[in-house]
Parts: structure tokens; sequence; C-alpha cells
């Protein structure tokens, strides 16, 4: 089972480090925004709905909410917002790497290579240099002793 986790991970190296910038540019983009409209509809604990939708059109439009969003009027919003956005974000990126992991442990490793071998140990039975082509740089030898048989699975096509 950490086969699993490892090789999911090892996979998604470059998606992890694009959800964290996501997360970056959406907390700018998208949370400071709905946490100001929030705290400007928000007036002695009732919330006004219309107030809402008119803040954060001009909020999401300008950029520079997001450093409002340090000032103490806004500050516990903002924090609740992110709280609730990253937990959020964090269920779906875990869905997502979790449906990336692989279902076994021989995914993505292709079939019919030499990568069953390591440092050249399937030159004892195969050659480098000559004889029936298997894979790239493995070759049957035709002047070894015993069976030289080759069975081709697949395809052949010409048109």
């Amino acid at each position: 089972m950490n086969y699993k986790v490892e090789k999911a991970l090892k996979d998604n190296k470059i998606s992890l480090i694009v959800i964290a910038v996501l997360w970056i540019v959406l907390t700018i983009i998208l949370v400071s925004p709905i946490a100001y409209s929030i705290a400007e509809a928000t007036d002695n604990g009732i919330f006004n709905l219309n107030t809402f939708f008119q803040q954060i059109f001009s909020a999401i439009t300008s950029f520079n909410k997001f450093f409002v969003m340090f000032d103490s009027k806004y500050i516990g919003t903002f924090l609740n917002t992110l709280l609730y956005f990253s937990i959020a974000y964090t269920i779906f990126c875990v869905i997502g790497l979790y449906r990336s992991k692989p279902k076994n442990e021989y995914a993505d490793i292709e079939h019919g290579s030499s990568d069953w071998s390591a440092h050249g140990e399937q030159y004892r039975v195969l050659s480098k240099n000559k004889g029936i082509l298997l894979a790239r740089d493995n070759y049957l030898p035709v002047n070894k002793r015993g069976n030289v048989n080759v069975l081709v699975v697949g395809r052949f096509r010409f048109w």
C-alpha cells in the first residue's frame, strides 16, 4: 500500500506545485473579495444580501482588497473564510490525488521491455549488438545454442 502513496506523490510533484500556486492565487483573487464583501454586508450581526452582491463585484474587479484584509475590521472574517476555503480545497485536492494513484504496483511499466533486469544482466542471455531485435539495445543472438524461436505479439500494419 505504501508504494501507491509514494508513486502518487512522485508522479504528482508538478501537480502539487500547481495546487499550491493555485491556492495562493485563489486566496488573493477569490477569498479576499468574498471576505471583504461578507464583512461589509454584515452590519450589527445582520447579513444584507444586496450589499454583499454589490460589494463582491466591485471587490473582485479591484485587486487591492487583499491588502485591506489585514485591517482589524476584516481580519477575523478573512481568516474564517480562508479556513473554510482551505478545508474545501484540501478535500478536492486529496480526492484528485487519490484518484491519480496507481491501481497496482506494475502500473506504467512497459511490458516486454528490458526493465526487468539491471546493470546489463540481460546480456548474459541476449546480445547488445546484433541478432533478432527484441527491444532497444536488446538482441536475441542467432548463433547461440538452444532455442532461438521468437514469438511476436502485436499487429502488422501497412498501407
